[in-house]
């Protein structure tokens, strides 16, 4: 008599894709016989914010993971097609005993996909597991209390390590499996020069790196787009897909604050600054990204209702002159050439970008949005499209944040050193004029092989008049009945709160603008 097949626990990899301080794949190995599986779901795949640099990175990471789980026992299969295809295709060979995963604070579509999964899982009596893995509630009634939430959630001890097992026999499943899922994972060609490297082990690399070496350079570094790449901490794309966890990073970032602590030395005391300015960072992170979690629907419309109908007619000129580098800015499209190149600009130009497409060429923040969530490699939807709309005036929460591409460019590379490096055309530009080449001499464009209009586009709109307006139309925006009272209700929903855990990390931001830096290392967090 043969003995029937173990029900499979089925934990499912999204965002999250390390075997280590992974609560689901954890408990999951506890239950009982464990595969892993991550989709590469055409619905998602065919959303306007994903790209294939996003893939290419993922498919580095699943690499890895496969090995990782392959030394516990557990295989790891990928499916190209959707979840729920997955699902039934694996019913159909052999029991599920549960379905385990992170929750996922993710686009509008992947909320929508998590409810098709839910009533699927409902209707097959199947239960599905779900738990938290950033500083992020679900269902959170009240941002009341919030911070110390957060506080509690990352002072936790990581999950247990997963359990070994004996492989399964998955042969009768694998060999109905779309062939593509059944080959060995490559790299898909993505256009991308030089971005960073997918997986577990390049993600440890980078957080070692930052604590041990460049942890010094952050408070003072994070806005220049030339110090920003060492300055910054560099682990957003390992925080946003998940080879590295929330809680890993605040520990160790804790821990080597514990190391420097109370030192006399004034280098140690620079860099225990950088640490807690960087922990605040994390803290904002999570802020940021409860605000999708708590209201979804903000990735499509303007978390202030009362500015709807504000950008009504997009300009497709200025959009793809903004999305080709092409304005005649250099700052704006010397950004814009290195995020095409790397996938990763700093916060501080990623503000000037957005603030530039939704002021100066009045661009409704939704197209420019999907256009940078394709562009940035640690695109977290949580934290990306708050913050879009933030840097477009629209939250009724915050105030206008205009960066002016000029100002910006002489404050943070006074040299022109960026600009030079990321446009060839202006390099034998003096630097006199190198951030406004419109203003020389033709003689000198000719001598400089930098013609407006022919080497380097002409600006595509005049700064300060396109700045003026925007203001004016705000300013008359602003005045309609009933804005007060909207913004008064988004506070209530979404704003910061003073006290517990967010008066310690509050108290370690400094500078002007610091929600906005939050958002460079929000991305740091996730991100810089």
């Amino acid at each position: 008599m043969s003995i029937p097949a173990q029900p499979l626990q089925l934990v499912w990899f999204k965002r999250d894709l390390r075997i280590q301080d992974h609560q689901p794949l954890a408990e999951a190995s506890r239950s009982g016989c464990v595969v892993g599986f991550y989709c590469f779901e055409p619905g998602q795949m065919a959303q306007p914010d994903s790209s294939a640099r996003h893939r290419a990175f993922v498919a580095e990471c699943l690499r890895e993971l496969r090995r990782d789980l392959a030394e516990l026992g557990i295989p790891l299969l990928v499916f190209h097609g959707e979840v729920l295809s997955f699902l039934e295709l694996v019913g159909k060979h052999r029991r599920i005993g549960g379905l385990w995963s992170h929750q996922e604070t993710g686009n509008f579509a992947s909320y929508l996909r998590d409810k098709e999964v839910a009533r699927w899982c409902k209707y097959h009596t199947l239960a599905w597991r779900e738990y938290p893995q950033q500083g992020v509630v679900r269902r959170l009634a009240s941002r009341d209390g919030w911070a110390d939430l957060w506080e509690r959630f990352v002072s936790q001890a990581p999950a247990r390590e997963p359990q070994r097992q004996e492989a399964p026999d998955l042969t009768a499943i694998t060999a109905e499996m779309p062939r593509v899922a059944r080959v060995d994972i490559v790299r898909e060609a993505d256009g991308i020069v030089a971005r960073q490297q997918g997986g577990r082990r390049a993600a440890q690399t980078t957080l070692d790196d930052f604590l041990d070496r460049r942890a010094s350079q952050y408070r003072g570094g994070i806005s220049s787009p030339l110090k920003a790449v060492s300055a910054c901490s560099r682990l957003s794309p390992y925080l946003a897909w998940g080879s590295l966890s929330l809680r890993e990073v605040v520990r160790a970032n804790r821990n080597k604050l514990d190391e420097v602590r109370g030192s006399p030395d004034g280098s140690a005391r620079a860099l225990a600054a950088s640490l807690k300015s960087f922990e605040g960072r994390l803290h904002w992170h999570c802020h940021f990204m409860q605000k999708l979690e708590s209201e979804p629907e903000i990735e499509m419309h303007n978390m202030h209702r009362g500015y709807d109908g504000l950008r009504s007619d997009d300009n497709r000129g200025l959009l793809d002159a903004w999305a080709r580098g092409e304005t005649g800015y250099p700052l704006v499209d010397a950004c814009m050439a290195m995020l095409r190149e790397t996938g990763w600009i700093n916060f501080r130009m990623r503000a000037m970008l957005m603030s530039f497409a939704a002021y100066n060429l009045w661009l409704d923040w939704r197209l420019p949005g999907q256009h940078l969530a394709r562009y940035f490699l640690d695109y977290e939807p949580g934290i990306h499209w708050p913050q879009v709309q933030m840097q477009s005036g629209v939250t009724g929460i915050n105030t206008l944040r205009m960066y002016n591409p000029v100002k910006q460019a002489m404050d943070h590379d006074p040299q022109g050193a960026f600009v030079r490096r990321w446009l060839p055309a202006l390099r034998q530009v003096p630097d006199a004029w190198i951030f406004e080449p419109w203003k020389m001499p033709e003689s000198l464009q000719k001598q400089c092989g930098a013609v407006m209009g022919r080497e380097f586009p002409a600006p595509v709109v005049n700064l300060q008049e396109s700045a003026r307006a925007a203001k004016a139309r705000f300013a008359a925006w602003r005045s309609r009945p009933g804005m007060a009272e909207t913004a008064q209700s988004v506070q209530q929903r979404h704003g910061s709160r003073k006290g517990g855990a967010a008066r310690k990390t509050v108290k370690r931001t400094r500078g002007p603008s610091k929600q906005g830096d939050l958002f460079d290392t929000t991305k740091d967090a996730t991100c810089t």
